[in-house]
């Protein structure tokens, strides 16, 4: 039987390929401009031109597809998932790294039918490393199959994880003491690249035995849900019910062991749900 979304997958690649390029551009071309003015316009700059070139190739090849975009709903798009095929994208995962050149940038595409993720693909694009998954058919970086660790002891496992963008107080402290109670378990340490797509991957090639976040949202994780999956590790949400693609919080694991003892330490707080209505 055809592969029906090979195609799409393919095209995928090469258009992460491309914004990829032009990210390591910016990098290289304007880090001058930013110290001398505002980087949070340049950095918006970059996302939008990064977007825009990612939906204008596809709509070429795909033109009754639909996009949720990072960019795009901060202009006002809404985040719905519906049954039609749906891209979803992160143009520039790691904003922050990438004003500061921090070497953890990445170009996040997922692809959805049926409110469900078929494939993803995430391009590390500082490293110039290809991590792909495909539903039912694996999980690759530039090639190689890629296995969650076999690790089941919390004590040797090394934990990933992100301070996010909140700067309430109440939020803040309320990570602080997750990651205190995670840290002494003990474990043997906690991480963090800046990019949860890059975070992902890291579960998925075995690197580190998990990854959680609060306040993520769902172009941050669509690529990486299914690389994580189809590496041999699992998803969750953080009160250990199923994982949900729109509820802004996630435990990746290579188990369901590692999983379900970091759900017992996280401290949940509320983040709204990207699919919510703004009125």
């Amino acid at each position: 039987m055809a592969d029906p979304w090979k195609e799409a997958m393919e095209h995928a690649i090469i258009v992460a390929r491309k914004a990829g390029q032009v990210i390591r551009d910016a990098l290289q071309n304007e880090v001058k401009v930013m110290t001398k003015s505002s980087s949070v316009d340049l950095v918006t700059k970059t996302d939008q031109r990064v977007e825009k070139l990612i939906i204008g190739y596809v709509k070429e090849k795909f033109p009754t597809h639909s996009f949720i975009g990072e960019e795009s709903v901060a202009a006002g798009e809404p985040c719905i998932l519906t049954d039609n095929p749906t891209w979803i994208i992160d143009p520039v995962d790691g904003t922050t790294n990438f004003v500061h050149g921090f070497p953890f940038v990445a170009v996040s595409i997922g692809f959805a039918v049926n409110k469900e993720l078929e494939f993803g693909v995430v391009y590390s694009c500082v490293e110039d490393k290809m991590y792909t998954g495909r539903k039912g058919k694996g999980a690759y970086c530039d090639g190689e199959k890629l296995e969650v660790s076999d690790r089941k002891e919390m004590e040797r496992s090394m934990i990933i994880s992100e301070l996010g963008s909140n700067r309430d107080h109440e939020t803040v402290s309320k990570i602080f003491s997750t990651m205190q109670k995670i840290l002494c378990i003990p474990v043997h340490g906690l991480r963090g690249s800046g990019t949860a797509a890059t975070n992902m991957c890291m579960v998925a090639s075995g690197a580190v035995e998990a990854f959680f976040e609060i306040g993520i949202h769902c172009w941050d994780i669509a690529a990486g849900a299914v690389i994580v999956t189809e590496a041999g590790g699992v998803l969750m949400d953080v009160d250990g019910g199923p994982f949900d693609l729109m509820s802004r919080r996630m435990v990746s694991a290579n188990n369901r062991t590692i999983a379900e003892r970091i759900i017992k330490e996280i401290e949940i707080f509320p983040a709204e749900r990207d699919d919510v209505v703004k009125k």
